[in-house]
This record gives structure tokens, C-alpha cells and sequence, in this order.
């Protein structure tokens, strides 16, 4: 009988986090929630009323790390023609979930008043691309599906309580205070760590000499606020520990954000007006390389690398090869499985570009074709090379292009710094060639191109724990972070007239901080620079930190480890080795948070970066346009995985807004360590007894929590 129909319950769901991937989900979960509303309609049914909330604790759409009050010098190192946060492309109509504009096209559109336009092949100031991301969450809002309303929420959630009858409650630090919801999202982003030891030694050092100060690692624009003139003087030095992306963030923030500025001179090269109050600046890290600029961009929005080496099937066979030999674990070895695949990837590249640049398009064509089959029948290609000219090219050596100084000494200084110049001018050369025309880096940004399908050797424990940890994370992911993570040249360039300024020295290789307590101060030096040991009263750590589940101070991350209701992904080793990761364990596809138990938890997810070691590379903040990249797919698979968890009787809508519950009585944790949140108060004095002590064990056996978690089964392995 044709007519109104009773709708279906009400659907309340919670993002925790504001950023990209908060964000992404909330764009798919609203494509989603029309397209359903639409069936309806056609079914003559009224769609379920459905009320999402979007909760950031810095900024809701831009989050942490893209927060619009951040400084303009600190920019993106992925040009914006090749960001979207749409899953589909502009169709005419207004920007909303499914179709709306890449970055760059949003700023053709949306440039300011006396704003420098970003081109496609430009990188955009990370504080742009947050005002884009808070587009992107206001065409949300402006086009709900039919009876969906989302609600933003800036503030920070300390604790989520599953309910008996399914959902969960969640407690703000600011109004409502509380609200339920059937499913929730932990999107939260870069963690704020403990400190290790050795920064607890920092710490501690700073703090027994008046005047010393050490600045352990954060976002840019967090560490800006720890680098002004009272804590930095002009001209006095400050050592910076890494030479990362971070490291060229540091440096603008102590020269451009000190009223210098960068002029080109009429021959084309850079050089740095000082604004007189910059200090100086001495950097350095084991390499004693600044990490290579990004080749100057070729490449459509659209692009796709099309792999010959380094693909599914290969991975596939190499996995059945393990499982005949095991009898089972079919489980990788980085190094003898994956890596010469990927460097066949790599080096087939390089030559083809070769020899593009020297005879063209054309018979780069036909030599590729030779080429990969060479390579696929394992046959020897060097007869192949010297047909086409290039027996005199030096082979593609990624350990000698990331450690460039290994086999050097030094007599001083000087003779160190002219050989960093040298390499960064060969460097700067070989951006200007382009990353389709320059063959080193056409090479190089392979090894960003196949990320996903390097994904799928490692995620989830895809390789041996020794591999994983020795071959992979040790071996080779630092490499990769050099080789193609890099800053656009321009950041280079401006390294370069800073050393010529005399405003930054690089240390040298195996770069060694110390704290000297003779000094009272700390001390930089490198073994293999001569007289390179320069003293300064101010230590920067230029490194992100890498996400650690047990080292998450934020208060909602303690609670669920001390409650048991999240866990670390730890892998076996053949032998029995346990081998914990750092990761929030999640199951493959859509990210379904594991208990201390192992059993997947009912309406609770997670992705992005909480998640890291257990999947790789988790830290992309954005899509491509017109190519359908893991960043949408996954959001995607999260917002099916929502909207499938359909509310039961006893947890239907938010709470009324109320005042902050007190805290329920807690288990009693494991070995008598607390197991309430850690106060949200800045840290401590850090050589106080430790104030984030780490959360039980969850592979220990513990007591019952003190609520259901209603799990849905075993997890899957």
C-alpha cells in the first residue's frame, strides 16, 4: 500500500578526530546516507534519521597538523593538482560529498586579496590546504542528505564507554560533555609521546643548567611557539637534530620568521636578506645529508605507474613460494622477497628514462619493452644499456644516493660544507630535469607511486616479524623517507643561500648530540669532520615522532588500554618471538578496532596514523584526483562498516547535554599500575617519577572489564 512508511531508528555515529581522514569518512558516510535516502524515496519509505558527530580538539575539518592559524611558510610536499579530499570530481553543480574540486582547482577559485596563486605543479602553505579541508567540511554541511544533520564539536574526548545495549558513551572535556553514539571513528592523528629515555635525559639535563633548553620533536607549528627570540637570541646557536622535512621547517621559522627574506637575483639564483635577528643555526643527522628536493612535477593529476615488477601477482607467488616451503606461513621476507622487486621497479625506470633523454620517446619505448623482459627472464641487461649509449651511467645505487658521504673524511669544516654544496647543486640539477624527464628522479618517485602495492607485502603483518623490523623498518624506510619524501627544490634553494649567508652549518656525517655536562651545555660534532664540535644552549629535534600505542599520552588513548578495550598489534615469529609494533591492532579492510582480547569490537574503528605498524604509510592526508587511491577507499569501507552498525532500543540518540559525569569505579589494573587517563595538564618535570606509566599488558591474562565490550567474534587473521 503505497503511503508513508515508519522510518527506520535513528543512527547517531562520532568521528574523534577533525582532520583528512575524519573528514574523508564524513564525506563518504554523507555520499552514502544520499544514495540510501534515494532508494527510499523510491520504495516509499522515510530514510532513518541520522545525526553525525565530528569532534576535533584544535580545529574541526582542519585538525592538529592543518590548522589554519599556522604560519604560511610551512607548506605541503604533494603539489596541489594532485590533492583532493572529494571522492569524485567537480560536475557542475555546487561542491559537495562526492563531487567537488581538487586543491588545486579550489584555490584557482579561491585565492585572497594579494595571495601569491598556487598553480597545479605549486605546493600549497599547509595552512591553505587546512582552510580547503574546512571547505570540504562546510559542503558537508551545507548538503546533508535528507533528515542527516552533522554536528561539530571543538573538543577534546577523554573517555568511550561501551553501553550494554550497544554503542558507546563518550565524554568531552567541554559541552555537551557527553554524547552516545551506535558507532564511533578514532581518527586522532599524530600522538603527543612520553619521552623516550634518551629525551628524558635531555630533559633532565636542560633542567639542572639555567638557561638550556631541549625541544623534543612535534608538529612545525607547535615547535614554533618554543623557538622564539627569549628562548633563542639572535646570533646566538641552536643545534637542530635531523635534516627531515621538519628540519627545513625549523629553519624558516628561525630566518623568514625572523624577518629575513629570499631574493632572486637577477641571474636566477637565491640569495637571503638576514632581518638581523636570526641565531645560528648548526644541524645535522647520521646521514649528514639534507634530505633531496622533489623533481620538478611532470605528471598529470591522473597519473597512474604502471608496474611491471612490483605487482600483486608477483607478491602472490612469492607468498605461495613461502607457504610450500613452511608448510603454511606464507608470511615475506622483505629483503629476499619484496625488495628486488621493487628495486627492478626502480632501476627500469631510471634506464628507460635514460634513454628517453638521449634518443626519445620512441625508442625508450621499444628499449623498455627489451628491457623488462630482460629483467623478467633474469637476464643480464648490461649489453642491452651499452647498445643505447649508456655503458658509461652509473648504476642506480639507492644506498650510496641516501649516505653520499660514507667513505669521506673531512679536514674541517670548510671542506665539509663545500662538499654539502656541491651535492645539493647536483641535487637542484637533477630536480630541474623533472620526475618524467630527469631519470634520477622519474626513478625516485617510483618508490612513491607504489606505495600501495607495497602496502599490500607489509600491512598487517604480511612479513616475517625479523624481516618486518630489520629489512623494512630499519633498513628500509628511513632510505625511502630520504630518497623520495622530499620538499619542493625552492626549500632546497633556500638551504643553500642560508649556508652561504653563513647563517647554517650541516655538521657532518654521524652527526653526535650530547649533553655535556662540563660545558653545561650540549654539544654538536661529527667523527668524521675535523674540528667540527660547536657548543649550544638550545637543542631542537627535527624528527616527527613515530606513533607509539604505549607512549600515547593523549587521556583517551590510556583509558582504552588500562580498560582493555584497544590493543597493540604484535607479530610471531616463527620461533614464538612476540614482536610489538607501536600499532593500534585493527582488522584488514574496515579497520574494526581489536580488544585486548583480539575480538573485533562492535561500532569501533579506527584509521590514519593511531593505526601505523599495523598498516604502513598512514600519515597521506589526502586523494587524487580521478584515481581511486587507498585514502578513499578505506574511508570508504569505514563508512559502509558504520552505517551497517544499526542501533538497538537501549542506545538510540545522543544524551541530553549534562554536567561531566563523574569518573565510574575502575578495574584494578594489572601489577597495581593506575589505570585512570592521565591528567590533561602539561607534563610534568620530566625527571620526576615517570607521569605516564604504561598501561597493562593486554596479552597478560586480566581482570573482566568493567563493561561489556560486545564483540562480534574472533577477529580474522
Amino acid at each position: 500500500m503505497p503511503g508513508t512508511t515508519a522510518p527506520a531508528p535513528a543512527l547517531t555515529l562520532a568521528v574523534v578526530g577533525g582532520g583528512p581522514r575524519g573528514i574523508a569518512v564524513l564525506e563518504r558516510l554523507a555520499v552514502r546516507l544520499d544514495e540510501a535516502a534515494e532508494r527510499a524515496r523510491r520504495a516509499g519509505l522515510r530514510p532513518a534519521a541520522v545525526t553525525l558527530h565530528a569532534i576535533d580538539a584544535h580545529e574541526v575539518g582542519a585538525g592538529r597538523i592543518w590548522r589554519t592559524d599556522q604560519s604560511g611558510w610551512y607548506t605541503m610536499n604533494t603539489v596541489a593538482g594532485q590533492v583532493t579530499m572529494y571522492s569524485g570530481g567537480p560536475d557542475g553543480g555546487p561542491p559537495r560529498p562526492g563531487a567537488g574540486p581538487s586543491l588545486g582547482e579550489w584555490l584557482a577559485a579561491h585565492a585572497r586579496p594579494g595571495e601569491r596563486v598556487t598553480g597545479p605543479n605549486d605546493y600549497a602553505p599547509r595552512a591553505v590546504y587546512g582552510r580547503y579541508l574546512r571547505s570540504v567540511h562546510r559542503s558537508i554541511a551545507a548538503h546533508p542528505p535528507p533528515r542527516t544533520r552533522l554536528v561539530s564539536h571543538t573538543a577534546r574526548v577523554d573517555t568511550l564507554v561501551p553501553l550494554p545495549g550497544g554503542g558507546y558513551r563518550l565524554t568531552l572535556d567541554r559541552p555537551p560533555h557527553t554524547l552516545r553514539a551506535h558507532a564511533v571513528l578514532l581518527a586522532t592523528g599524530h600522538p603527543r609521546n612520553e619521552p623516550e629515555a634518551s629525551e628524558r635525559e635531555m630533559l633532565c639535563f636542560a633542567h639542572r643548567h639555567p638557561g638550556v633548553r631541549y625541544v623534543r620533536g612535534d608538529a612545525a607549528a607547535d615547535l614554533e611557539a618554543e623557538l622564539g627570540e627569549s628562548a633563542v637570541p639572535p646570533g646566538a646557536p641552536i643545534a637542530v637534530r635531523g635534516l627531515g622535512l621538519s628540519f627545513y621547517d625549523v629553519l624558516l621559522t628561525l630566518t623568514v620568521g625572523r624577518g629575513g627574506r629570499f631574493v632572486r637575483a637577477p641571474g636566477g639564483t637565491l640569495r637571503y636578506e638576514p632581518g638581523g635577528r636570526e641565531p645560528r643555526i648548526l644541524a645535522g643527522s647520521r646521514g649528514g645529508l639534507p634530505i633531496p628536493a622533489r623533481g620538478r612535477n611532470e605528471k598529470s593529476p591522473g597519473h597512474r605507474h604502471r608496474a611491471l615488477f612490483l605487482t600483486p601477482s608477483a607478491l602472490a607467488a612469492a607468498r605461495a613460494r613461502r607457504a610450500t616451503a613452511t608448510g603454511g606461513d606464507s608470511r615475506l621476507d622483505f629483503a629476499e622477497d619484496v625488495l628486488p622487486l621493487l628495486l627492478k621497479e626502480v632501476e627500469h625506470v631510471y634506464w628507460t628514462a635514460h634513454v628517453r633523454s638521449r634518443s626519445g620517446a620512441r625508442r625508450a619505448a621499444r628499449f623498455a619493452v627489451r628491457h623488462a623482459a630482460a629483467l623478467h627472464e633474469g637476464r643480464d641487461a648490461a649489453a642491452l644499456r651499452a647498445r643505447e649509449g649508456l655503458g658509461d651511467i652509473p648504476p642506480l645505487d639507492l644506498a650510496a644516493l641516501a649516505r653520499p658521504f660514507a667513505d669521506e673524511d673531512f679536514s674541517g669544516p670548510g671542506e665539509f660544507r663545500d662538499r654539502v654544496l656541491r651535492a645539493v647543486d647536483q641535487d637542484l640539477a637533477e630536480a630541474a630535469l623533472g620526475n618524467v624527464g630527469g631519470p634520477l628522479k622519474a626513478a625516485l618517485d617510483v618508490l612513491r607511486d607504489i606505495r600501495s602495492t607495497l602496502r599490500d607485502a607489509v600491512d598487517h603483518g604480511g612479513l616475517l616479524p625479523r624481516s618486518h623490523r630489520d629489512d623494512f623498518v630499519r633498513g628500509f624506510l628511513p632510505l625511502n623517507s630520504l630518497l623520495s619524501a622530499g620538499p619542493p627544490a625552492e626549500r632546497v634553494e633556500q638551504l643553500r643561500a642560508l649556508i652561504h649567508r653563513g647563517l647554517v652549518e650541516i655538521v657532518g656525517p654521524q652527526t653526535v648530540f650530547r649533553a655535556d655536562e662540563e660545558r653545561g651545555r650540549f654539544t654538536v660534532s661529527s667523527p668524521r669532520v675535523r674540528g667540527s664540535t660547536r657548543t649550544a644552549a638550545v637543542l631542537v629535534d627535527a624528527r616527527v615522532p613515530a606513533p607509539d600505542l604505549r607512549r600515547d599520552t593523549s587521556p583517551l588513548t590510556r583509558w582504552l588500554l588500562a580498560q582493555g578495550l584497544i590493543r597493540e598489534f604484535v607479530t610471531v615469529s616463527p620461533d614464538g618471538e612476540r614482536h610489538p609494533t607501536g600499532g593500534l591492532d585493527v582488522t584488514d579492510g574496515c579497520g574494526r578496532v581489536l580488544n585486548g582480547r583480539g575480538e573485533p569490537m562492535a561500532g569501533l574503528y579506527a584509521l590514519g596514523i593511531p593505526t601505523e605498524h599495523t598498516r604502513w604509510f598512514t600519515q597521506v592526508g589526502a586523494g587524487r584526483p580521478g584515481v581511486p587511491t587507498r585514502f578513499h577507499q578505506e574511508a570508504d569501507a569505514v563508512a559502509a562498516a558504520m552505517l551497517a552498525d544499526r542501533p538497538s532500543a537501549r542506545a538510540a540518540g545522543p544524551l541530553r547535554p549534562r554536567p561531566r559525569p563523574r569518573p565510574r569505579p575502575r578495574p584494578r589494573p594489572a601489577r597495581g599500575r593506575p589505570a585512570a587517563a592521565p591528567p590533561a595538564s602539561p607534563e610534568p618535570y620530566p625527571c620526576a617519577p615517570d607521569p605516564y606509566p604504561r598501561a597493562p599488558d593486554p596479552y597478560r591474562p586480566a581482570p573482566e572489564p568493567a563493561v561489556s565490550p560486545h564483540p562480534t567474534g574472533k577477529a580474522p587473521r
